[in-house]
């Protein structure tokens, strides 16, 4: 698979003027940093296929995961190339094998879900991951407006990103694992966002054996994990998790 990336330094943040209103009826002017909501359109072999609205950083591991957790594609070895133009809004791949390739309508179909292997991990672990979360990331400090996601291996983080959506921080991670060539098998996800059944059908589809969250899960995601073999973790917080499957 050939990357060509020609969007370089995106600017994910601005300064914006506002007023500051307290509820003493005083008031005064200030300045913070805000979001961009970057859209991107993908084409697949000349055909849009999707429209993402995202923030402008790792637009290939966004673009590889998000194919991957609609299963446009299994591996990157279907992708020929991958090409982003120079302000980010469009990205063209071309498949190796086009062929009759219909995106799913809902995100949580579970027809083509398999069974995901358990991995070994620790609490410890789980705890060191809540740690990092806590101590905070770039955007997320500066807007208090992302949803972040860290992509773990024996207790080490590999990759963490932010994003305006806890689906596509959660494509993203697993888009570098397939960049990078690192079994999503092997992998622990956490994530800043609540667990409902598409982000669960998304951790089964990539193959994750452990997805932990911050936030809670709806009971149809614990369900859908305890069916599928996924060790859901939610809660994690630095004194303590709620371990809802993969006992």
């Amino acid at each position: 698979m050939i990357v060509e990336d020609a969007s370089t330094n995106l600017a994910c943040l601005s300064p914006v003027a506002h007023r500051l209103i307290f509820r003493d009826g005083t008031h005064q002017n200030a300045q913070a940093s805000y979001l961009h909501e970057h859209s991107m359109d993908i084409y697949l072999n000349g055909c849009k296929a999707m429209e993402l609205v995202c923030v402008p950083q790792f637009l290939p591991e966004l673009t590889l995961g998000r194919l991957l957790t609609k299963t446009v594609i299994h591996s990157t070895e279907e992708i020929q190339r991958l090409r982003i133009s120079r302000d980010g809004g469009r990205v063209d791949v071309t498949l190796s094998n086009p062929g009759n390739r219909i995106l799913p309508q809902n995100s949580a179909e579970t027809v083509s879900l398999q069974p995901v292997k358990g991995i070994f991990w620790t609490p410890e672990w789980i705890f060191q991951l809540a740690d990092r979360f806590a101590d905070g990331m770039p955007l997320h400090a500066a807007t208090w407006a992302t949803h972040s996601c860290f992509l773990a291996r024996n207790g080490k983080i590999l990759f963490s990103c932010e994003d305006i959506g806890r689906h596509n921080a959660m494509d993203k991670v697993i888009g570098y694992a397939l960049r990078k060539s690192i079994a999503l098998s092997d992998c622990i996800v956490y994530s800043s966002g609540r667990i409902p059944v598409d982000m669960t059908v998304k951790a089964i589809r990539a193959g994750v054996p452990v997805l932990v969250s911050k936030a809670a899960p709806t009971q149809e995601a614990i369900s859908l994990a305890n069916a599928y073999g996924l060790t859901l973790i939610c809660s994690a917080r630095r004194d303590s998790m709620r371990q809802y499957s993969g006992w």
